[in-house]
């Protein structure tokens, strides 16, 4: 009992330390023209899905929740956010060599398709990335499409 008097505020005063060690926040300065629907537009819808669904993990541009400022959240969200963008990021995706664009695309179109991609932890706060079948769909007949274009530009065998 005379360790808990000790520990619990030992935690509180650990936890409100914390609170000063803050990540980096993913907001950067647009890419002009490096943004993969700058270089293949995208219908508006499939621009709301990408941004909805996609951009806050995959893009130079991340919208954090009130919750991002509380740590170690804070610190667990940027790891997510860094994972996400060394995957892919959508924000650079006009720079990717064409081999690599179009296998990026197909693996978007596998990862929506099998439910994998947005992460499950992602879709519990943001009701908005809960993709439909229709909305699944939509998002992956335009990465085919992109994928099929890049193909046909760069004279790559499917």
């Amino acid at each position: 009992m005379k360790r808990l008097k000790w520990i619990l505020p030992g935690l509180a005063v650990a936890f409100v330390a914390i609170q000063g060690v803050r990540p980096a926040k993913n907001i950067a300065i647009a890419r002009a023209g490096q943004d993969i629907t700058d270089r293949y537009p995208a219908p508006p819808e499939v621009k709301r899905l990408l941004v909805a669904a996609c951009y806050d993990c995959h893009s130079d541009t991340t919208r954090y929740p009130w919750y991002a400022e509380v740590q170690p959240v804070g610190w667990w969200l940027s790891s997510h956010v860094n994972d996400g963008k060394n995957h892919l990021n959508f924000s650079a995706f006009a720079g990717y060599p064409a081999r690599r664009a179009a296998a990026k695309l197909d693996a978007i179109i596998d990862q929506v398709t099998d439910r994998e991609m947005p992460l499950t932890s992602y879709r519990l706060g943001h009701p908005e990335a809960r993709l439909t079948d229709a909305q699944i769909k939509l998002l992956s007949d335009w990465a085919e499409a992109v994928r099929q274009r890049i193909l046909a530009d760069n004279n790559l065998a499917d």
